[in-house]
């Protein structure tokens, strides 16, 4: 018993130090980049004082105001687009049978763990074939184009989940075949919805390798702009790190939000 007891204590420790540093790994860099972005110096990373003239400056200067605009224009619209076809993309393949459902996924995995560097320049390779200028349009069809896939695998295991009766008794009950669709599917597959827009949008706001490869020369998104600026020798502003922190308090904001709301949903049923 007594060594029964020492192995689990070990194996927990293991384990707890596993978890530690794997946060560690993970929270470092934010916290890094919090303190830079309230660090009064713009020179270096040495410590000048607390300040938040760069939160001040984000939203005061030109200084990054088209390439944050450009950066959330694309991701907005991007999300749109990508959950509307995604959603659609889904019923579709939960409604094939089982054989050619599994060959469906197989094709909509193929996104997913294909490198992203592969991904960008097969598409700066086909916009160059279609004779497409790179800028605004093309790096919004690359968004979309690899925000489909985890809107598709946010919303299948709901699909799965699904009675598929309830379709057929919306449809004994009088309503069309869109409206089932609008009336029945949608609102109990809303959560996957949502899961899946959220995920299309962190994947588009802070996309560098694919939109470096599809964007050209003129258009730039934050993550292009800091590269262009660090790579050129240009003095680089602080305030680029207090825009980082202010996307990550929002996406915890809103993934915090959803998930509460869930529970609270859960709870009542």
């Amino acid at each position: 018993m007594m060594k029964l007891s020492l192995k689990r204590k070990i194996i927990r420790i293991i384990g707890l130090s596993f978890t530690v540093l794997s946060f560690l790994m993970i929270f470092t860099p934010i916290l890094v980049i919090l303190v830079l972005s309230i660090n009064a110096s713009t020179k270096g990373y040495s410590w000048e004082g607390f300040t938040l003239k760069w939160y001040l400056e984000l939203f005061q200067k030109d200084v990054m105001r088209e390439p944050i605009m450009n950066t959330l224009v694309i991701a907005f619209a991007s999300t749109i687009i990508a959950t509307v076809l995604g959603t659609m993309f889904a019923i579709g393949i939960n409604a094939l049978e089982k054989k050619k459902r599994i060959q469906m996924m197989v094709i909509n995995n193929v996104p997913v763990v294909n490198p992203d560097i592969v991904t960008g320049i097969s598409l700066m390779i086909v916009f160059s074939l279609l004779s497409f200028t790179l800028g605004y349009y093309t790096v919004l069809i690359a968004h979309v184009f690899f925000s489909i896939p985890y809107v598709v695998l946010s919303i299948m295991p709901r699909l799965k989940k699904l009675d598929p009766n309830l379709y057929e008794a919306g449809l004994d009950l009088g309503c069309s075949r869109i409206s089932g669709v609008f009336r029945v599917i949608l609102p109990n597959i809303s959560t996957g919805i949502i899961s899946g827009a959220l995920m299309a949008f962190t994947m588009s706001i802070d996309d560098f390798i694919i939109t470096y490869f599809t964007s050209g020369a003129e258009y730039m998104n934050v993550s292009t702009w800091l590269y262009a600026t660090l790579s050129r020798g240009r003095s680089f502003t602080p305030a680029a790190y207090a825009y980082n922190i202010i996307i990550f308090a929002i996406t915890i904001a809103i993934i915090l939000f959803v998930n509460l709301k869930r529970d609270r949903k859960e709870k009542t049923v």
